[in-house]
């Protein structure tokens, strides 16, 4: 799945089903192993294998692709068309939706169809945990969901006291570049920047995710330029036109992990380690033009 994809996040639009079969779907059993559980976009099926329910999933959106077990579950819905024979057959009582994808009017026509309908939000670092423990308490794993949500918290601390003392380097995330797109403060990717010790030059715009002009991009003058790894031949390509940046002169292009960036799951722990590795690199290389210099 690309990060622009995931952030962007232009999920699953489901239409109503016949009456009988939702009705009964969306019965909330008394016991949670007899939970039927379709989730409504890629990371909250990873989290759901997480917290060690994995097999009570029985449905997913397309681009769900990790762990390899989730391969095998029926695909529903993507950005456009939903299969309402198969979200019918699969008859669910529970909904993950995802607070930042699912548009909020399809989440009130599930309700209205008679779905039950739980919206996780994933935005920062601190709605990981939280829906780690949220998805636990649903599917009967509070305790270990607990002890998951406290270990994700505790490793993003210890990064970021390892790197408390680090120079500060001002860094541009490209979600996008056509259009032209970023993050700002409160996405947990800029949570990460942080915690490796890096200024998310955009981290005061308002909108989360915002379009943004490339002579915004130039007058705020980054020394790293980061980016997902789409698989493009060269996403940094068409800044090579300044060669005044900071991040051009330093050679601070970076490529990071985009499936473990462009989820809010537990594999953050990794995209942080690609980007603290990223930005210390982006700081040595700074220090030795400034020597060459």
């Amino acid at each position: 799945m690309k990060p622009a994809a995931a952030i962007a996040a232009i999920l699953i639009v489901l239409a109503a089903c016949d009456r009988t079969p939702v009705e009964d779907a969306a019965k909330v059993p008394g016991e949670t192993t007899e939970l039927r559980i379709v989730t409504l976009a890629p990371h909250l099926a990873e989290l759901v294998f997480a917290v060690g329910a994995g097999d009570l999933l029985v449905g997913v959106s397309s681009f769900t692709d990790y762990p390899e077990a989730a391969l095998g579950l029926p695909v529903v819905s993507d950005a456009f068309i939903t299969d309402r024979e198969k979200l019918a057959l699969l008859r669910p009582n529970l909904l993950l939706a995802w607070e930042s994808g699912t548009p909020a009017h399809v989440i009130d026509q599930l309700r209205m169809a008679g779905f039950r309908v739980e919206v996780v939000r994933s935005t920062s670092l601190a709605d990981v945990a939280g829906a780690i423990g949220q998805i636990g308490s649903l599917t009967g794993r509070a305790g270990y969901a607990r002890v998951l949500a406290e270990d994700f918290l505790s490793e993003i601390a210890s990064r970021k006291a390892r790197f408390a003392a680090a120079e500060p380097i001002r860094v541009f995330y490209q979600v996008s570049m056509r259009p032209l797109y970023t993050v700002n403060s409160d996405h947990y990717i800029s949570e990460l920047i942080s915690v490796c010790g890096g200024h998310n030059i955009f981290s005061d715009l308002e909108d989360l995710a915002p379009m943004i002009a490339v002579e915004a991009v130039i007058e705020r003058d980054p020394e790293a330029l980061l980016a997902g790894d789409t698989g493009q031949p060269d996403i940094f390509d068409e800044w090579r036109r300044w060669p005044q940046l900071a991040a051009n002169r330093f050679g601070n292009h970076f490529l990071l992990p985009a499936s473990e960036l462009g989820r809010p799951t537990l594999r953050l722990l990794q995209a942080a380690d690609a980007i603290c590795d990223a930005l210390e690199s982006a700081r040595q290389r700074r220090d030795q033009y400034s020597d060459a210099a």
